[in-house]
């Protein structure tokens, strides 16, 4: 099992310091942004799929530093009823499928995507709730006329390029939680699967153990971020979970994101690596930072710290005592 890092956060930095920084931490893989939300400081991913020099460079560097790409990032919303945004999000999303298949890269991490609440409808709609009657109609609108066309149809396209879609079950996403997250699944292919990131399961009120026995059971995790959540029970009391604060008015949120250990403690940490390795994932623990409590720097440099020491380095040897 590895120790991974999604490189957003050192993006000021070239690709070449950022990968000498994270191999001198003791990190294994690299999460690298080629569009979306994460963006692409480090990999453009229109010129790499243009020139095989640079797919060349880039596996060079890689093997420099003793790194692995464990995914390609482009978390966007390719369902927006805004034509021209889903068009954009699905064309990053398509080319990360061609580059990561270039690349011999077998995973692509993204959202969802959400929809409008109905046809002609300019915003996407986050539905939460079955009554009234108009929103359970809403939401089935967003599953069968709008998300199952487009989820198949790249479903398609990913099992062509031999790569999986890891979605994180992200809130104001369509799929934010491990049922919806298996009922894409099922509707599609076995190349959509989870990019399993805990920290928004957390504040759901949700086991993230049992979730991932829950997917594990159906093979589906493809990828894992390592990111932490915390809930402020003091303001948690008073107005719930469902907190529209903005991120960097941290005393007034009811949960914040925060480095590993932060939210929960090593041993819950070294739980979920256990259940991981119970339901066959052996792949990368991506750290994810976005803890506005502290710097990039210090929160990765804290977050590879705990799991070093969470992390199985060797496969499982003979129970021989059971014999």
């Amino acid at each position: 099992m590895d120790i991974g890092v999604l490189t957003v956060p050192l993006g000021e930095e070239s690709i070449e310091d950022a990968f000498a920084y994270l191999s001198g931490l003791g990190v294994d893989a690299v999460e690298l942004g080629v569009g979306g939300f994460p963006g692409e400081d480090h990999v453009d991913r229109e010129a790499y799929l243009a020139d095989e020099s640079k797919r060349a460079g880039l596996s060079d560097l890689l093997d420099e530093h003793d790194l692995r790409v464990s995914a390609l990032a482009t978390h966007n919303n390719p369902l927006h009823p805004d034509e021209d945004r889903a068009a954009e999000a699905d064309r990053e999303l398509r080319e990360a499928i061609e580059l990561a298949d270039l690349l011999g890269v077998d995973t692509v991490t993204c959202f969802s995507g959400l929809p409008a609440g109905a046809p002609g409808d300019s915003t996407p709609n986050w539905v939460t709730a079955p009554w009234p009657t108009e929103h359970a109609e809403a939401h089935e609108y967003q599953w069968d006329e709008v998300a199952i066309p487009y989820w198949s149809d790249l479903a398609e396209h990913a099992d062509h390029h031999g790569v999986d879609i890891a979605i994180e079950m992200h809130p104001n996403m369509l799929v934010y939680e491990p049922t919806g997250m298996l009922a894409l699944r099922e509707a599609t292919n076995e190349r959509v699967g989870a990019n399993f990131d805990p920290s928004h399961l957390y504040w759901q009120g949700i086991d993230v153990t049992e979730a991932i026995r829950f997917l594990g059971e159906h093979d589906a995790i493809h990828h894992v971020h390592a990111k932490d959540t915390k809930v402020y029970e003091s303001n948690a009391r008073v107005k719930g979970v469902l907190d529209t604060t903005d991120y960097t008015e941290e005393p007034d949120r009811s949960w914040l994101f925060r480095s590993i250990g932060y939210g929960h403690g090593e041993s819950h940490w070294k739980d979920v690596v256990s259940t991981l390795r119970m339901v066959g994932y052996e792949g990368a623990l991506s750290i994810e930072h976005e803890d506005s409590l502290t710097s990039p720097s210090e929160g990765l440099e804290k977050a590879v710290d705990v799991l070093s020491r969470a992390v199985f380095e060797t496969r499982p040897g003979d129970a021989y005592w059971a014999e």
